[in-house]
């Protein structure tokens, strides 16, 4: 049952992504973001904030997952970042945003602040720390940030995009001293493209240090990332097409 409601939000979606792919689309449900993923990730909770979800590891202190639906009409947000982090103190293990302190390490976001812009609630939460994670400057003001950029560029062609984002949880990570957070070695995301004809999905795997090479350096399909982090990502979509989206790393298709 709580599948076919998934892929009736799936239908639900792409009918209106199809009406218009100029107008600005409604919001898509919560239960359509969960259709990036199987089940709740191992270990991990699930938080749902006004413009995105996180599942959040505790013992880590960093988000395993975090995932969004950035439309058109996100992109014309007026509401400025706080650059306010602050700890959601009702998720076990969530970090002070002091944590990172003398460290050298950027306090990066998941969800980026600059896509959270439409909604005044939905910025001042991705500054909370559940959606951060130590990055290295040279990923988060380089290639991390045009990366992100890209993808709004995507979304003003394909109208809505599903993004999920987070780090490579491996074992072994070094950790900040006296907060126990994990720095995480690697960072994916994951983009897909739910209004297009047929549908279509990339991902990505950056390093925590500097990435600057061209685009396609770091593009890899689906179920790399899956192999990776041990996410299923849409499972709601029927079997042969989430098979054929999921394999593909077909980069040409988003940059023409």
């Amino acid at each position: 049952m709580w599948m076919l409601a998934l892929a009736g939000s799936i239908a639900y979606a792409v009918r209106h992504c199809s009406l218009d792919r100029h107008r600005e689309l409604a919001p898509l449900s919560s239960g359509l973001r969960d259709s990036l993923l199987t089940a709740d990730i191992d270990g991990c909770r699930r938080i749902d904030y006004r413009g995105f979800t996180v599942w959040f590891d505790s013992a880590r202190h960093i988000p395993a997952c975090v995932t969004y639906e950035l439309t058109i009409g996100h992109l014309d947000g007026a509401h400025g970042r706080t650059d306010r982090f602050e700890r959601d103190h009702s998720v076990a293990g969530c970090p002070d945003p002091d944590a990172y302190y003398g460290t050298g390490l950027h306090r990066g976001h998941m969800a980026p602040a600059g896509d959270m812009a439409w909604d005044s609630t939905a910025i001042s939460q991705s500054f909370l720390m559940t959606n951060i994670c130590p990055q290295h400057r040279s990923l988060n003001e380089g290639g991390w940030a045009r990366l992100e950029q890209k993808c709004r560029e995507w979304v003003q062609r394909d109208s809505v995009l599903i993004i999920a984002t987070g780090p490579v949880r491996e074992k072994g990570l070094d950790t900040i001293e006296g907060s126990g957070v994990a720095i995480p070695k690697r960072f994916f995301k994951v983009v897909m493209a739910p209004c297009t004809r047929p549908r279509r999905a990339i991902a990505f795997i950056y390093d925590n240090g500097a990435c600057n090479d061209r685009l396609k350096r770091y593009a890899v399909s689906v179920d790399d990332v899956e192999r990776l982090t041990g996410i299923d990502f849409f499972t709601a979509l029927p079997s042969q097409e989430q098979e054929h989206i999921e394999s593909a790393r077909n980069l040409q298709v988003w940059l023409h």
